[in-house]
């Protein structure tokens, strides 16, 4: 049976990953930052297999207790402070968790494997926001890479740390530059699901409007579940190595209400929606796509959950759960 480690499991790309690790056999631990992590309880509820081990990406030593206690064949590093928005407000500690935690993984990984550095694979989540200011149309692993937010740059930080450990200590490790990827596991502070949850409660008559920022961004979105399977293909194959996972097809913020409410049946979406200038980027990333032709040659993945699906998804997700 083989033993996966994963961080940042109560996250959406955690639950989904475990889903998909259990489904294939593993035994799967997941780290988490203390017994009084608010999502522990849904954690053991729908996923009762995971055995969960304590620890925290700024203390290198407790990471090596874990890695010992699960013994793992691979490590998924998926644990971060991930909201854009929120890296201005504390820069400080968004470097310390998303960038200094990468390394701090890396090294108590490579201390754990000893002499036997392919003993474990190693996984990096890094993030199309690392192209921030994007240099060409659509974004490959070869696109320089131009941050916009602290988030942008700790991300870009582990991205290049990542590289670093592999090519200094030939360790299988691998990071998957994922674009942006929701579902209805999607925290209610990202976009997609304040949109969707907002949606809902419009249709059934318990909100009037909600408020945005920028509805000219263009993203790259596509279904957290089939993001997660790129992962795991990464560290299937024979060496490590960098991927950008990605639909290939770019949406504006418009178009997502505009799917979202018609599904609803609510055609005159623009009443319902206001600007607010609070919730526009210091500096915004207006456009992001990206090109996955390496992951489709070399991984055999493809996306399975088209835009509109995506959208529908979520919103009747939210919709479920109000109506329960």
């Amino acid at each position: 049976m083989p033993r996966a480690f994963v961080t940042g499991i109560t996250g959406q790309d955690g639950y989904y990953l475990s889903k998909l690790l259990l489904s294939k056999g593993y035994e799967v631990f997941g780290l988490v930052r203390g017994q009084n992590n608010p999502k522990i309880d849904f954690l053991r509820e729908e996923l009762p297999e995971v055995k969960i081990l304590t620890g925290d990406l700024m203390d290198t030593s407790s990471l090596i207790r874990a890695l010992a206690a699960a013994q793992p064949d691979e490590f998924y590093n998926l644990g971060a402070i991930s909201f854009v928005a929120y890296s201005w407000e504390n820069a400080s500690l968004t470097t310390d968790v998303t960038a200094k935690g990468v390394l701090n993984a890396l090294e108590a990984t490579r201390i754990h494997a000893g002499d036997d550095i392919s003993k474990v694979r190693f996984y990096q989540a890094s993030s199309s926001e690392m192209f921030g200011k994007v240099q060409e149309v659509p974004q490959s692993e070869s696109t320089l890479l131009w941050p916009r937010s602290p988030y942008g740059v700790a991300k870009v930080f582990g991205h290049y740390m990542t590289i670093n450990y592999r090519e200094s200590y030939g360790m299988h490790a691998s990071s998957g530059v994922l674009f942006n990827h929701e579902s209805p596991m999607r925290g209610p502070e990202f976009v997609t699901r304040k949109i969707s949850m907002a949606v809902a409660k419009i249709a059934l008559g318990q909100q009037k409007t909600v408020s945005l920022g920028n509805l000219d961004a263009k993203r790259d979105w596509g279904f957290a579940g089939d993001y997660v399977d790129a992962m795991w293909r990464m560290l299937q194959q024979p060496t490590g190595d960098d991927y950008v996972i990605s639909t290939g097809e770019t949406h504006e913020v418009r178009e997502y209400l505009d799917v979202a409410f018609n599904h609803v049946g609510i055609s005159d979406w623009e009443k319902h929606v206001e600007q607010n200038p609070a919730f526009f980027r210091p500096a915004e990333v207006d456009l992001l796509v990206g090109d996955a032709t390496k992951a489709r040659e070399t991984l055999g993945w493809s996306p399975t959950v088209s835009f509109p699906e995506l959208v529908a998804m979520m919103v009747d997700a939210d919709l479920a759960r109000l109506q329960a």
